[in-house]
């Protein structure tokens, strides 16, 4: 009898490890990792009125990327996933884009000879779509010559959102030598010099500011390094609502033209060129286009699961009423 008592006893202790073991693997997988806190950072790109490849600009592409004006970014960001497809990450930024005239090889953009570079902090809020999730957990212990599912966590996703960037283009370094002390104003804030006449007499437009609406568009692709964390890689995309991030749109503003007092710096800065077509413009000439800009990351990022506490090796982990060992 006692023995008929054991094996019952053994087999509903069995029984409760194993439902306990497949409750891991199921589509309540997800909730294990609802909070994460998420770190990292890469490489930008800034598409605008500057730079760019060989030919004709593209709009908006990154085909016409200027690849010797990559610069960096790093973020910190804390991602919720509220539902088993979707999750809303706020992303705070800070980064540096460049933008070169002085590297294309297009004739034109070249003879320009503007050249600019500038902080570049944002926010965003994002929601996530993950098209395709494999995620199980596996045997609960390492025991040699066991076998047994191994964890999975593994997720492609896309996303988009809003938010907002500052940004505060500056004299750029290798400019014309024409303007006495350029060597020596390189970061020059040029939102102030107004270098378009902006709010002068026969100048185009107001001034602009230094803060733009943003809406990203990115994929990603994650995959983890144990229970409690993940790496991925992200590649976005950021509309922006201005075209002033190179502090380049509109036209030629000429100063002296329009009877205007201005510094040295003001009247260089709205046409530094010293050759090619650029060398002698009139007011009204073309200096840009109306195309908004846009900016790019390519991230590698680290995540951190909060969701729950981790304890060392041995002791409990409580997921939902359910207490197992790792």
């Amino acid at each position: 009898m006692n023995k008929i008592l054991g094996i019952l006893a053994l087999l509903f202790v069995s029984s409760g490890l194993f439902a306990q073991f497949s409750n891991f693997n199921t589509q309540k997988n997800w909730s294990m990792n609802k909070k994460e806190f998420v770190f990292g950072g890469g490489s930008t790109q800034f598409l605008g009125d500057l730079g760019g490849q060989a030919g004709i600009g593209k709009d908006y592409s990154l085909a016409d990327i200027d690849w010797k004006s990559t610069s960096y970014n790093f973020t910190i960001a804390f991602r919720y996933r509220f539902h088993p497809n979707f999750a809303t990450t706020s992303s705070l930024n800070f980064g540096v884009y460049k933008a070169s005239d002085f590297l294309t090889e297009n004739a034109a953009r070249n003879g320009r000879q503007i050249n600019i570079k500038s902080t570049l902090f944002s926010f965003s809020q994002r929601y996530e779509y993950i098209v395709y999730a494999n995620e199980k957990v596996g045997k609960r212990n390492n025991i040699p010559g066991l076998k047994g599912m191994k964890d999975k966590n593994t997720q492609v996703y896309i996303y988009t959102g809003a938010g907002l960037a500052l940004f505060d283009p500056r004299a750029g370094a290798n400019g014309a030598t024409s303007f006495s002390v350029y060597n020596q104003t390189e970061g020059i804030r040029l939102r102030p010099l107004s270098t378009e006449g902006q709010g002068k007499p026969g100048g185009f437009g107001d001034t602009y500011r230094g803060v733009t609406a943003i809406v990203p568009f990115g994929i990603g692709y994650r995959m983890g390094m144990g229970r409690m964390w993940r790496v991925a890689v992200e590649a976005t995309y950021f509309k922006t609502f201005t075209d002033y991030m190179d502090d380049v749109s509109t036209e030629y503003y000429n100063y002296v033209a329009n009877d205007v007092t201005a510094s040295p710096e003001a009247i260089f800065f709205s046409n530094p060129a010293e050759k090619g077509p650029w060398q002698k413009v009139i007011n009204g000439d073309k200096r840009g286009d109306k195309q908004k800009d846009a900016f790019f990351y390519l991230n590698l990022t680290f995540a951190k699961n909060v969701t729950y506490k981790s304890y060392d090796r041995g002791r409990q982990i409580k997921w939902k009423g359910v207490r197992a060992k790792f």
